[in-house]
C-alpha cells in the first residue's frame, strides 16, 4: 500500500508493508509548496505517485480535522482547504485511484497502536505529538476515535499548544526541564478528562525524550513514539487498507 505524509515543510511518500509496518521502498520527499493551496499539493500528491508507478489505492494524512474525506478546520495550512473534499480532490489528481484522508496525529496513533510504542496496548492510548502544534490520537482497545483535536483544550485562558507544542519551547528558548512543567500541566488535564492507559508522546522533540519525559509528574506511563518520521506515511497506508477491507 502507499502512503503519504503531508507536513508543512515536506510531503512524504513510500510503498508500506501494512503487515509488518515497515517501508518496502525508500522514503521520498518534495518540499511543501508555498502557498500550499490545495491544488498545489494535489499536483505533489500526483508526482509522488506518479514517481513510484502506483496506480492503486492511496492513504494520506493532511494537518486538519478530517470528516469524512472533507477538511474541516485549518490551524496550521492554508484557510482555502476548509470544506476541501481533499478524498475527491487527490483522487482526481491521481487518476482515479482512491485515496484515503486522514488527520496526520490520527494516522501516527494508528501505525502506533499497531507497530509501535503502543502495540497489543489495551484500554485507552492517546498519542500526543509535539511540534509546530500538539498534534493528538485517542485510541481505545486499537480502535481509533478520530479527529479529537486535543492540543488546542483551553489551559489557564490559552490555546494549549501556543504554550506547550515544541514551538513555543523554541520560541521562549526554554531548557527542557522547564518546558517540561508546562507539559506536564497540559498532559495532567489530558489525563484528568480520559483516565489512559497509556501516553505516546511523538513528534521531533520524542528523539530526546529522556532530557524531559522524568520531570512529568502523571499517574499514567508515557512512552516515546518508535515510528518516528515513519508514523504518518505508516498509518496512512494501514488507514486505506482498513477502507478496503484488507
Amino acid at each position: 500500500m502507499f502512503g503519504i505524509d503531508i507536513g508543512g515543510s515536506g510531503i512524504k511518500g513510500a510503498v508500506v508493508h501494512t503487515g509488518t509496518g515497515k517501508l518496502a521502498t525508500e522514503r521520498v520527499r518534495i518540499a511543501t509548496p508555498q502557498p500550499s493551496t490545495p491544488e498545489s499539493v494535489a499536483a505533489v500528491v500526483a508526482k509522488l505517485a506518479e514517481q513510484a508507478d502506483w496506480s492503486d489505492i492511496i492513504g494520506a494524512t493532511f494537518p486538519a480535522v478530517i470528516q469524512h474525506g472533507v477538511a474541516r478546520s485549518a490551524a496550521n495550512v492554508d484557510h482555502s482547504w476548509i470544506g476541501t473534499d481533499i478524498d475527491a480532490l487527490f483522487t482526481q489528481a491521481i487518476g482515479g485511484s482512491e485515496v484515503t484522508v486522514l488527520n496526520d496525529a490520527d494516522a501516527a496513533g494508528l501505525a502506533e497502536a499497531r507497530f509501535g510504542a503502543a502495540c497489543d496496548v489495551s484500554g485507552v492510548v492517546i498519542l500526543l505529538t509535539f511540534g509546530t502544534g500538539i498534534g493528538s490520537a485517542l485510541l481505545v482497545d486499537g480502535k481509533l476515535v478520530p479527529n479529537t483535536e486535543l492540543g488546542h483544550l483551553e489551559l489557564d485562558g490559552h490555546d494549549a499548544e501556543t504554550r506547550a507544542a515544541a514551538s513555543a519551547r523554541d520560541r521562549e528558548k526554554m531548557p527542557y526541564k522547564r518546558w517540561a512543567k508546562r507539559v506536564d500541566k497540559y498532559m495532567s488535564h489530558v489525563e484528568k478528562l480520559f483516565t489512559p492507559d497509556l501516553f505516546v508522546v511523538g513528534g521531533g522533540v520524542s528523539k530526546e525524550a529522556d532530557k524531559w519525559v522524568p520531570h512529568l509528574n502523571l499517574r499514567t506511563p508515557v512512552k516515546p513514539a518508535e515510528l518516528l518520521n515513519n508514523a504518518g506515511i505508516v498509518g496512512a497506508a494501514m488507514a486505506a487498507a482498513e477502507r478496503r477491507g484488507e
